[in-house]
């Protein structure tokens, strides 16, 4: 080695430091200060500047500023080189103490400010900077217009891109593609799709960032098949794709449930050697997950060298979409961390799967873990609470979504439908006043909280109510939907308004621009059946453009049943022989027509029919026989506490042939109301 006397100039020491930045060697990086020190050069700003941007870039931030703070000269390279050095670590606040202490801040200065502003998500101070800097008279320049966009993007603020955008359309940094990717980002977190599409047609050169930031933007905004198409058109034109390439196009094929493709861009991640990147394994490991194929999402996740919560919480909730909640719940007691979003999965799990008191307790646990619950948690065992019809726990949880600051409106945090769970809770639970108090007290409602007051009304009896708030709805400017016309048209039906009900049917497509469904037109057939109009109903069946299922035939067998219509009974019942031959519900149904008018032969030649015809499903039999066996008295539900009586008719003699008969049906009748009786409870 050279003598240190023998060093012409300090060159050799910059290119070792050089070296010491390339390896990320601090303590070869030591080893040269200390030769620094004992050469003629230990006072040269050039070789202390190129110290302290060694020491910044190995993350060795107080070595950095003891060497700054004991220069006996600085230039703006000096300063320049420590704000930078702060700004990328994150520290902020001493970037900015050195710039305002700077004697004269020049364009890197001023872009080192904004870049580390960006950087730690202070979008707002980033783009405060931004305009202070064009102010004192700098020019546009390449990297304050990325950090400033970035900014944009961050705050979803589309009036400031928009002028940034124009001030560098004319500027020769517009055809950079730096410039260009974060235009494309800008535009694509502001939900402007085609914005973000113009300009990567625009660009005169692409490069992969390019790319990958318009697949990103389809695979987040939709649709996202163009992200497929887009990742075609990039191999077609020889562009080699990396990991973020694979892992923004993986999440669009689980937007798609396009499973073989994904299968397809693992086998090209295997091959590119990516598949031990995590980010792309947590792609893999959620797409897989729901397409249902929850085997390969075991496999990609066992086979990840490096895991975090966002692949443990993508295989949870696969296994609840499976409805595997043991393994969900086992992989989630694995887990080495968790955060809010994994309780969430487990919590939607248990409640997907009926398993609604684990929900509650497991929400019980995460209090107690001290994790802070989100709309998305309280959204979840608000629906618990409501299969189960327990209001003393709702009511509970509606004080914590209280004492959380909840305000139901939209925004970034929308929580309106914080706001849908509670108005649906106390309606299942049978407290409407308490569910119109939830409904009146949201600042903001979508058409589903007026959805669900409005069948909440409906199916609690409350039909008038169920009306005026719908034309409440109308009045409001929110336009009905299907579901609407479903509460509205059950709601005439329970209180027998045929009238009203045909005008708000006929309203659907004359008001509303609504296509009827199956559904409507069983409820207009269960209109009319109660009202006896059962010609009537028997021709909308005939004329309606959908073809009627079993449920549409059963309810307009049930009328007959109520109204002793034998011949259209008769009819109906062998339509839905037809349609259900397994199901023992019609059969019956039928023999109990006949027997109440006295037709005991036929009552028998259809017992003996079901018998001849094979094995049926009695299980389904006893649900279908307490719907049309028993019918309310009151308007309210027949099973908590409402009187109910039996259709069938003891005014005609039977047969000892048809006592077995009899008593298969109130058998079946006691079971259906003892399956609806736990249901409810």
């Amino acid at each position: 080695m050279l003598h240190l006397l023998e060093i012409p100039n300090s060159s050799v020491f910059a290119k070792l430091l050089n070296s010491c930045i390339d390896k990320k060697s601090v303590r070869n990086g030591w080893r040269v200060h200390a030769r620094i020190i004992k050469s003629q050069f230990y006072d040269e700003v050039f070789i202390l500047n190129r110290l302290i941007d060694m020491y910044s870039k190995c993350g060795c931030l107080d070595d950095a500023r003891q060497v700054f703070d004991k220069m006996p000269k600085r230039n703006t390279f000096s300063w320049n080189a420590m704000i930078t050095g702060y700004a990328k670590m994150g520290d902020i606040e001493h970037a900015l103490q050195l710039f305002h202490d700077m004697p004269s801040p020049d364009e890197v200065s001023w872009n080192a400010i904004i870049s580390g502003f960006s950087l730690q998500n202070h979008w707002d101070k980033a783009l405060q900077f931004f305009a202070k800097m064009h102010s004192e008279g700098f020019g546009v320049n390449l990297f304050s217009v990325s950090s400033a966009l970035s900014s944009c993007a961050g705050l979803g603020t589309l009036d400031i891109g928009l002028q940034i955008h124009g001030s560098v359309v004319h500027s020769p940094v517009y055809c950079n593609y730096y410039v260009g990717s974060a235009l494309i980002d800008m535009y694509a977190k502001c939900g402007e799709v085609e914005s973000a599409q113009s300009i990567f047609e625009e660009m005169p050169e692409r490069n992969i960032v390019s790319w990958n930031t318009l697949i990103t933007c389809y695979a987040q905004n939709g649709p996202a098949d163009r992200a497929l198409q887009l990742f075609s058109l990039m191999s077609n034109q020889d562009v080699c794709p990396d990991e973020v390439t694979l892992s923004s196009v993986v999440n669009a094929c689980s937007c798609l449930s396009a499973d073989r493709e994904g299968a397809q861009l693992h086998a090209l991640a295997i091959k590119s050697n990516f598949e031990d990147d995590m980010v792309l394994g947590n792609a893999l490991v959620d797409m897989y997950a729901k397409c249902n194929r929850i085997g390969d999402a075991r496999q990609v996740f066992d086979r990840m060298p490096l895991r975090d919560v966002v692949s443990a919480t993508s295989l949870v909730c696969g296994y609840a979409k499976a409805a595997n909640i043991e393994d969900a719940r086992r992989t989630f007691s694995r887990m080495a961390e968790r955060n809010v979003v994994s309780w969430n999965a487990l919590i939607a799990g248990y409640t997907q799967n009926d398993q609604n008191e684990e929900a509650l307790n497991l929400f019980q646990q995460l209090k107690r873990e001290s994790f802070r619950p989100t709309h998305y948690t309280f959204g979840n065992v608000l629906n618990a609470c409501a299969n189960l019809a327990d209001l003393q726990h709702g009511k509970q949880l509606h004080g914590h979504v209280i004492k959380h600051g909840f305000q139901f409106k939209s925004g970034p945090e929308c929580d309106i439908f914080v706001g849908n769970s509670l108005i649906d809770m106390y309606a299942k639970c049978g407290s409407v006043e308490d569910a119109y108090q939830a409904f009146a007290k949201m600042k903001e409602r979508d058409r589903v909280s007026w959805n669900v007051m409005l069948v909440g009304y409906a199916q609690n009896g409350h039909s008038d109510q169920a009306l005026t708030l719908f034309n409440d709805m109308v009045l409001s400017g929110e336009k009905p939907d299907g579901i609407t016309m479903i509460g509205v048209l059950c709601a005439c039906s329970h209180t027998g308004l045929v009238d009203e009900g045909w005008k708000y049917f006929d309203s659907m497509t004359s008001q509303h621009g609504l296509i009827p469904s199956r559904d409507h037109y069983t409820c207009m057939v269960d209109i009319l059946g109660r009202a006896g109009r059962l010609d009537e109903a028997e021709r909308l069946v005939k004329t309606m453009p959908i073809p009627p299922d079993a449920i549409l035939w059963g309810s307009l067998l049930s009328a007959c049943k109520v109204h002793g219509n034998v011949e259209l009974g008769k009819r109906v019942a062998e339509k839905l022989f037809e349609l259900d031959p397994q199901n023992s519900g019609p059969y019956v149904l039928l023999s109990n027509i006949y027997a109440e008018t006295g037709k005991w032969r036929e009552a028998v030649k259809i017992r003996r029919l079901m018998k001849d015809r094979g094995e049926v499903a009695k299980a389904q039999a006893g649900t279908f026989l307490f719907h049309v066996l028993f019918l309310p008295l009151e308007k309210s539900s027949p099973v908590k506490g409402k009187s109910s009586v039996p259709i069938l008719s003891l005014s005609h003699r039977p047969s000892d042939e048809m006592i077995p008969l009899m008593h298969e049906s109130r058998r079946a009748s006691r079971a259906g109301g003892r399956s609806a009786v736990q249901s409810e409870g």
